[in-house]
């Protein structure tokens, strides 16, 4: 599986202007709902604040990876909002948060969660991925940065 599997283009946001945690973890909820039948925003946005009441998911150098596991979804999703202005996330170096990639997997994944996490945290970590992210301006630049992005040695499940 390659990271862009988690992803479809209608789950991506350029220059969201939300300024709230929360409103980020509501829009990352809608976007997570977004093409999936069974799944509705409301108990979405309930498994992520529920997950960051266990401590904040904000990796630091201005990137979050709220996550959630969810009785209904068959597969794990995701979803990507780059923000306007960084906001604050509650992030271990204390810096805003101005790249959020939601995740959302089935409750039966136990392994493959971990494994999607730690790609996650080494494609975020990734420096250059994370300038051209915030110097994308539409959101199938966003797609396509995504897209293209490899990892150096971590596969998914």
């Amino acid at each position: 599986m390659d990271i862009i599997d988690l992803i479809a283009p209608g789950r991506i946001v350029c220059n969201s202007p939300v300024a709230s945690k929360k409103r980020v973890i509501e829009t990352m909820s809608e976007l997570l709902a977004t093409g999936q039948a069974d799944l509705s925003a409301r108990p979405i946005f309930d498994s992520l604040i529920g997950r960051e009441k266990l401590g904040s998911t904000g990796l630091g150098h201005g990137v979050a990876l709220p996550h959630g596991r969810f009785s209904q979804s068959q597969t794990a999703i995701g979803a990507f909002i780059k923000l306007e202005k960084g906001v604050d996330f509650d992030a271990i170096d204390r810096q805003p948060v101005d790249l959020v990639f939601g995740l959302l997997v089935p409750d039966h994944y136990t392994d493959e969660h971990l494994k999607i996490l730690q790609l996650l945290a080494e494609m975020f970590s990734d420096k250059t991925l994370c300038q051209r992210l915030r110097d994308a301006d539409s959101d199938p630049a966003l797609f396509e940065r995504l897209r293209d992005w490899r990892p150096a040695t971590t596969s998914l499940p």
